[in-house]
């Protein structure tokens, strides 16, 4: 029988808050002998271990995590949790709220969980084949919620999504967990009016949809999906037709990403199939470029060029000001950025390079997006045997990513290195090396 450890983690949270074991009891609402048996390493209850986080919360004026506190054990999280799609708006409400509390947790099972394939199949063919209308959970409980409310989900979650783009996804998102659980899961249980409440589940789509992103960009893929799927299920619910095809596209450059190109492709597809007659050219256009990036990494060169022919014949017919906020970023140099990608992949470093400069010449918007293109630019350069520019130009992506916390960052410089092994003998490349090596996406990139 494996012998109990003492619960660490507890100790040093109580001596650091100054709390005696005496109190903490008083603040549980127990006596200091069950106390005793927590920092023996005893796991409460999960209620109780919640009433030990909250209780130590409001003793020092923040969240407390189960995990910060060694109790996250106290929490089941069964790893299928989130990754079917729910036949109703209640159920998602259900399991997205788990997921939130598991994440704040940081319960092991879900931050380690790897994506299901299956998955992104079922929760395409779900939105695709749904109903025609939904109805809307009516309750007698709860605040009443309003517009205001509303206003108030969509400018936080703006603000998040600027410090997403400037200093990467491994910067607040805890934050914006923290804040959907502790603000957004009352309004959900709360009271509304059918319109009232399809525009709450929009926001909130779109606030899980960030979620998503930066939990991708943070490198936990299976709590990333799960993110992407709720928020899918809510923009349904919602009857948020474009927002729903903006997820579906998400989650193609997720699955590129993680070299599932022919998932990654067929929700670029769905995505525009769902929304044929409703979508922007901008939009429409955005589709066919994630199409493009999972095919040129498949290794489909003639997919892929046909794919990109055909966002930039939709991308032309775009009229400024009739696209949603969210998609109006995708302007002709991040179309070029896509080009690049595509290029890059299809080992084309000249047109890769010809490609990134043009997205560079009109660069600025997001350090995070300037590092992708910058290391496109270095890909390039790399293949075409110019290792003085190309080490030049990785130097460059590692001063504009200084403050950016990005998984997704630290796998580009990881992907360069690789290409860079065989020129390591070379002066330039220890000169590299030597500069940079301390820095923080040099040294994830080795992991």
């Amino acid at each position: 029988m494996p012998q109990v450890q003492p619960n660490e983690r507890l100790a040093a949270f109580m001596r650091s808050a100054g709390v005696s074991r005496k109190a903490l009891a008083r603040l549980v609402g127990t006596d200091h002998t069950n106390v005793g048996r927590w920092l023996g390493g005893t796991r409460p209850r999960l209620a109780t271990a919640r009433r030990i986080a909250d209780a130590l919360s409001t003793r020092v004026g923040r969240t407390v995590s189960l995990q910060e506190i060694g109790l996250s054990a106290s929490e089941p999280f069964p790893a299928e949790t989130g990754i079917a799609y729910a036949e109703t708006a209640d159920e998602t409400i259900g399991t997205v709220s788990r997921i939130w509390q598991a994440d704040i947790d940081e319960i092991p099972q879900l931050m380690t969980v790897p994506p299901n394939g299956g998955a992104w199949s079922e929760a395409s063919l779900g939105w695709l084949v749904r109903p025609e209308s939904e109805s809307i959970p009516r309750r007698n409980k709860g605040s009443r919620i309003g517009r205001s409310d509303i206003e108030a989900v969509r400018a936080t979650a703006e603000m998040f999504a600027e410090m997403d783009n400037r200093f990467g996804g491994g910067h607040a998102r805890r934050s914006l967990i923290q804040y959907l659980s502790t603000d957004v899961k009352p309004m959900l249980a709360g009271r509304y009016e059918s319109d009232t409440g399809k525009a709450l589940f929009s926001a909130t789509a779109e606030a899980l949809l960030l979620a998503a992103w930066m939990s991708y960009d943070s490198g936990i893929h299976g709590l990333a999906q799960r993110y992407f799927i709720q928020a899918l299920r809510l923009a349904q619910a919602a009857d948020d037709i474009l927002l729903a095809g903006s997820i579906l596209d998400a989650m193609s450059h997720q699955a590129t990403f993680l070299g599932r190109t022919k998932e990654a492709a067929n929700l670029a597809r769905a995505a525009r199939t769902g929304t044929r007659g409703h979508a922007t050219a901008t939009l429409t256009a955005h589709f066919h470029a994630m199409e493009a990036r999972a095919l040129a990494i498949g290794g489909d060169s003639v997919g892929a060029q046909r794919a990109l022919s055909e966002a930039v014949r939709v991308f032309e017919r775009r009229k400024p000001g009739v696209d949603p906020d969210w998609i109006s970023y995708f302007d002709d140099a991040e179309l070029s950025a896509e080009f690049g990608h595509c290029f890059r992949d299809l080992g084309r470093g000249g047109d890769a390079m010809t490609y990134a400069e043009h997205a560079l010449a009109n660069a600025g918007a997001s350090a995070r997006s300037d590092f992708f293109v910058t290391m496109v630019r270095a890909a390039g350069e790399l293949h075409g045997k110019d290792v003085e520019a190309a080490c030049a130009t990785l130097a460059g992506a590692l001063v504009l990513a200084r403050q950016v916390k990005s998984a997704r960052c630290a796998e580009y410089v990881k992907q360069f290195r690789a290409a860079l092994v065989p020129f390591e003998h070379l002066a330039v490349v220890r000169e590299l090396e030597a500069e940079h090596g301390g820095h923080h996406l040099w040294i994830a990139s080795a992991a």
